[in-house]
């Protein structure tokens, strides 16, 4: 089979590509995806709590606007609902096969176009859009003996939710945005729960209500009133931007809010010291939550303020040698951001994987393209990422950038696009610049958005404004032509 367009990935990004390429006229593309049902992280993390922490109105699309969302921020089923009615509402479900997993992809330079092998058979795809996502493999920590822990073991982002806590001595390794609302659920039937923290967190409260009656009423009879919602969500994340990128001793009035939030929920005096960041809020993810602190006040819950070191038996030994008897250990240990395991499957112009060309670090030209692997696109590729707004603005930017990229290639006359290096490596030096004294790099934190090499490669370090000027064309001079004979 020959597709013009082939997509990996029934996420977001990449049910967002195939509503673009429909749009666009474009009906000769497939969407790959390895599940058997789309949703992306959205159908995958199914732990207790799962929510979103940017406003329902915020996260969705702006060409498929719900005015029905019930909460402020929505919960994973409303999420994943949201996105079968767009799968459906748009007519995409002819393209998509699902339980196709890509086992490789391999540039053919004699043929300028890209040979996939997946699980249900080889396809030929002029243009690959990978659409994985950064937050789609868990990472599970390489811990000595933890094959031999005698009890339950599982990641939060593969809920086991045949196991039963009740009445279990419980785990819980993290203490990020997944745990802080899983946490605050499961401590209710747990019989006790110990809670291991490298680095506390800063968490502000948790602006959620449920969206009234009159308001969807108005949402569904008035679409300007959604439309201007979404706008003043949008704008008041712009307007932070700057102390986040340029001034983050700005960020000190906003720890002032975290820490009086703090203060509110932990009155013991040493549990509040423990869990105090000594860094820039900002530097990590922030997380939004009224019920973490409380959940760790219980008397059944205990903090332990340290990593955890290694496992024997049924004991788990900290950092500073602390040991805890447990029957379940739950990992909110994150996910591989920074190594994204679909790069290991693509093979290029070069004839290195991807994995390879990125060993020593994540780059792509504005985000979208990667030199050496010609009619490659990546959504939410390297330095995409947001510290403070909403993923689906920049997957829209790239939208926008793919729609231009297949016309170029048309008006071009050309088979494929393969970036320059200096191309490359000019933009990405940009960022690192700029991203040298923003928060994310300078507030004093080890945090995912670092790789191994201490080089930021998911943070974006400006407006979602101006990514989208950034993205809105192909500029054909950073890109080599390739023509067939």
């Amino acid at each position: 089979m020959h597709v013009r367009v082939a997509v990996i990935g029934a996420g977001f990004g990449g049910l967002g590509v195939a509503v673009k390429l429909r749009r666009m006229g474009v009906e000769d593309f497939v969407v790959l995806e390895r599940a058997g049902a789309v949703g992306g992280t959205w159908r995958d993390n199914t732990y207790p709590g799962c929510a979103c922490d940017v406003p329902s109105h915020l996260y969705s699309f702006s060409f498929a606007p719900n005015p029905r969302w019930p909460r402020n921020f929505s919960g994973q089923p409303d999420i994943r609902a949201y996105l079968e009615r767009v799968a459906d509402s748009e007519g995409l479900r002819p393209h998509i096969r699902l339980n196709t997993e890509l086992e490789s992809a391999r540039w053919d330079a004699d043929e300028l176009r890209w040979v996939l092998e997946t699980s249900t058979g080889p396809l030929i795809a002029d243009v690959v859009v990978s659409a994985t996502g950064s937050l789609s493999e868990p990472k599970m920590p390489d811990l000595p003996g933890l094959d031999g822990f005698p009890g339950h073991v599982f990641h939060s982002g593969r809920w086991d939710h045949g196991h039963d806590l009740r009445g279990k001595r419980v785990a819980v390794v993290g203490t990020g945005a997944s745990a802080i609302q899983f946490v605050p659920r499961i401590e209710r039937e747990v019989a006790e729960l110990t809670v291991f923290q490298r680095t506390p967190p800063w968490v502000l409260p948790r602006a959620d209500r449920k969206i009234t009656g009159v308001e969807r009423w108005l949402h569904t009879r008035l679409p300007f009133t959604r439309t201007a919602r979404r706008g003043l969500l949008w704008g008041i994340r712009e307007m932070q931007v700057s102390a986040f990128a340029k001034h983050p001793n700005g960020m000190r009035v906003v720890e002032q809010v975290a820490r009086l939030h703090l203060r509110r929920a932990v009155r013991d005096r040493d549990l509040r010291r423990r869990l105090t960041p000594d860094y820039r809020i900002g530097c990590k993810r922030i997380l939004l939550s009224n019920e973490w602190y409380p959940a760790l006040t219980r008397p059944h819950v205990k903090l332990v303020d340290s990593g955890l070191r290694e496992v024997r038996g049924s004991t788990l030994i900290a950092a500073d040698g602390r040991e805890t008897e447990v029957d379940t250990i739950i990992f909110g240990t994150g996910f591989l951001a920074t190594d994204m395991p679909i790069a290991h499957r693509f093979k290029g112009a070069r004839g290195a994987t991807l994995a390879e060309e990125w060993r020593g670090g994540m780059a792509a030209l504005r985000g979208t393209a990667v030199s050496g692997f010609p009619n490659l696109l990546v959504i939410t590729g390297p330095n995409t990422g947001l510290g403070n707004s909403s993923m689906i603005l920049i997957i829209e930017a790239q939208l926008n950038y793919l729609a231009d990229y297949l016309r170029t290639l048309d008006t071009s006359r050309a088979a494929a696009l393969d970036p320059r290096p200096e191309a490359v490596t000019a933009w990405n030096d940009r960022l690192q610049r700029r991203l040298a004294r923003s928060v994310w790099n300078s507030g004093g934190c080890q945090s995912w958005y670092l790789d191994a090499g201490g080089r930021n490669t998911i943070i974006w370090p400006g407006t979602t404004r101006e990514f989208r000027r950034v993205t809105k064309t192909v500029d054909l001079g950073e890109y080599e032509v390739l023509r067939r004979a």
